[in-house]
């Protein structure tokens, strides 16, 4: 599931997943699943009402090494 990030074009962190989504460039989103819900939920929301599919990482730390990012990840997006 998270290897789609490592080999793909990606976004990282709420700001910039947020622009994704906006945009119409998310193409599928990734949840770390110890991040803060109120920080997340609007994200969840914006990509299943665009259609984008939403996925589930175990915890920030998973989901930042997979971004190749020394440091976790709340969400992140690829594009």
């Amino acid at each position: 599931m998270l290897t789609e990030l490592e080999h793909a074009a990606r976004v990282a962190g709420v700001k910039q997943v947020r622009r994704a989504l906006t945009e119409g460039r998310a193409k599928k989103l990734f949840l770390a699943g110890d991040a803060d819900p109120h920080l997340t939920a609007p994200l969840e929301e914006a990509a299943k009402a665009a259609g984008v599919p939403v996925e589930r990482a175990e915890s920030m730390k998973a989901l930042g090494r997979a971004c190749g990012i020394a440091v976790g990840a709340a969400v992140a997006a690829t594009v």
